[in-house]
C-alpha cells in the first residue's frame, strides 16, 4: 500500500463528523485516508468514494476493507455525482467531501507522468482515457499552450516557455518529464534556494489541462450543494488558487448554503513539515440550510 498522509484530516473530521449518521460521499476517494479516517470517526456513516482513477480504486478498496459493506466505490469523475447517486438509488447524502488534485499514488509513479522529479512518460492523465499532457504539448497551437500556461499555471513567462517548448518540438516531439523539465529550464534556469521548482507552474497547467480540472469543479460544486439532505455538509480541499477562489464564489453565491468557513483552514507548520505537499492546501465547508433546499 502506497504511503499517504491525507492533508487537513483531523479538520476534515471534525467539519464533517457531526453531520453522521448516514451517507458519506468522498468524490475524490484517493487512496482512502479521508474516507477511513471517517468512518472510523463516525460508525453511522455509510461511504460511496468515487474516483476516475482505477488504480487508485483498487487501493482504497484494500485500504476499507475492513469496513465491509459499510462502504461502496464507483469509478467516474467528481462532477458525475449526481448521476452515480440516481442510478445507485442512494439516499441525499449528509456529507460530500472533494480532496482536489494528485494523489500520492499518482505523484509518485513515474509511468503516471505527473512529476519533474521522477522522469517517465509525459502522460498526466488521472484516468486511462483522453489526450495525454505528451499529445497536448505536441500538437496544441502557440496560442492554445500560451493560455494554459497562463491561465492553469498563473506562469508569468508563459510565452517564452511555449515558444522554446515549439522550437524543441520542430526537431522532436516532448515524449518524457524530463524532457519537458529541461525545455522550462531553458528558460527559467536552474532552482535557486527554497523557491519552488521553475517547471512547478508548467507541470501544473498541463495537468490541469489534461484532466479538465478546474471544468469539473465548475460542473461539481452547485450539483453537489443540491444533492446533500438539508442540514448536510460539503467541504473541498484545494491546492492551488484558481480552485480555491472557484469554491469560495461558489460558496458565496448559493443562497441555500452557510459557510462554515469564514476563512480557509490551512495546515498547521507541524502538519507542513511532516506532509510538504500539504503546504498549499485549504479546505473550505458549509452546510446546506435546513429550512430552504
Amino acid at each position: 500500500m502506497p504511503f499517504h498522509a491525507p492533508v487537513l484530516r483531523d479538520r476534515v473530521v471534525a467539519h464533517l463528523v457531526p453531520a453522521a449518521p448516514g451517507l458519506l460521499v468522498d468524490a475524490t476517494v484517493g487512496l482512502a485516508g479521508h474516507a477511513g479516517a471517517l468512518l472510523q470517526a463516525a460508525a453511522g456513516f455509510v461511504l460511496l468514494g468515487l474516483d476516475r482513477d482505477p488504480s487508485a480504486l483498487r487501493h482504497a478498496g484494500s485500504r476499507l476493507q475492513p469496513f465491509g459493506d459499510r462502504v461502496s466505490l464507483v469509478n467516474c469523475t467528481f462532477s458525475e455525482m449526481p448521476r452515480v447517486l440516481v442510478e445507485t438509488g442512494s439516499p441525499p447524502p449528509v456529507a460530500i467531501l472533494a480532496d482536489l488534485g494528485c494523489s500520492s499514488l499518482q505523484l509518485d509513479s513515474p509511468e503516471r507522468g505527473f512529476s519533474f522529479q521522477h522522469d517517465g512518460p509525459l502522460d498526466m492523465r488521472m484516468s486511462t482515457t483522453g489526450r495525454t499532457a505528451a499529445e497536448l504539448v505536441n500538437e496544441a497551437s502557440e496560442e492554445e499552450l500560451m493560455r494554459i500556461l497562463w491561465d492553469y499555471g498563473e506562469e508569468r513567462r508563459a510565452r517564452a516557455i511555449t515558444r522554446a517548448i515549439l522550437k524543441r518540438r520542430a526537431d522532436r516531439p516532448l515524449a518524457t518529464t524530463a524532457e519537458l523539465t529541461s525545455v522550462v529550464l531553458e528558460v527559467l534556469g536552474p532552482k535557486r534556494g527554497p523557491q519552488i521548482h521553475p517547471a512547478t507552474r508548467t507541470f501544473q497547467a498541463l495537468r490541469i489541462a489534461v484532466n479538465d480540472e478546474l471544468g469539473e469543479l465548475e460542473r461539481f460544486v452547485e450539483p453537489a450543494a443540491r444533492c446533500l439532505e438539508p442540514g448536510g455538509r460539503l467541504a473541498i480541499i484545494s491546492f492551488h488558487s484558481l480552485e480555491d477562489r472557484l469554491v469560495k464564489w461558489k460558496f458565496k453565491e448559493n443562497p441555500f448554503l452557510d459557510v462554515l468557513t469564514k476563512k480557509p483552514v490551512t495546515p498547521t507548520l507541524k502538519e507542513i513539515r511532516t506532509n510538504p505537499r500539504a503546504r498549499s492546501a485549504k479546505l473550505r465547508a458549509a452546510y446546506l440550510k435546513t429550512n430552504d433546499k
